[in-house]
């Protein structure tokens, strides 16, 4: 099973998914991507993942285009504010789905309530792509 996480930065939501979906199943093949990869993982999403006991750590942001010749089960798109354009796959895919989140890295405020935020994404991330993986075939 191949499952690509789709995102505009690949450094918060996709980077979440994708840790998620590998420690639920380390059979699953998943890989995440951006149509605009930033520099580097978001250091607060390191920060909340390793809370979940998720190294992120050596993980970097990825362009899409390394994947468009790829087969893939699943695409998944994790953008879910109306002012972030969420890419499309071009890609050989089974199955296309999106399963929205709200940007951590917009959060505003102290630092204690910017990482009130990214818990708050990373807690709905989980749950929502376990739900994802517990409805797999096979």
């Amino acid at each position: 099973m191949k499952i690509l996480i789709l995102c505009t930065g690949n450094s918060c939501r996709s980077q979440m998914a994708e840790g998620f979906l590998k420690s639920f199943d380390n059979r699953l093949e998943v890989y995440s991507a951006g149509t605009h990869p930033e520099a580097e993982v978001n250091t607060k999403t390191i920060i909340v993942m390793e809370e979940e006991g998720i190294d992120l750590s050596m993980n970097s942001p990825k362009s899409v285009d390394e994947f468009l010749n790829k087969n893939f089960d699943y695409v998944v798109t994790v953008c879910g504010s109306a002012k972030t354009s969420c890419p499309s796959f071009t890609g050989n895919v089974k199955h296309n789905m999106h399963i929205g989140f709200e940007d951590p890295a917009d959060a505003e405020g102290t630092e204690e309530e910017i990482f009130k935020v990214y818990r708050e994404i990373r807690d709905e991330i989980k749950d929502s792509f376990s739900k994802f993986y517990k409805k797999l075939p096979g």
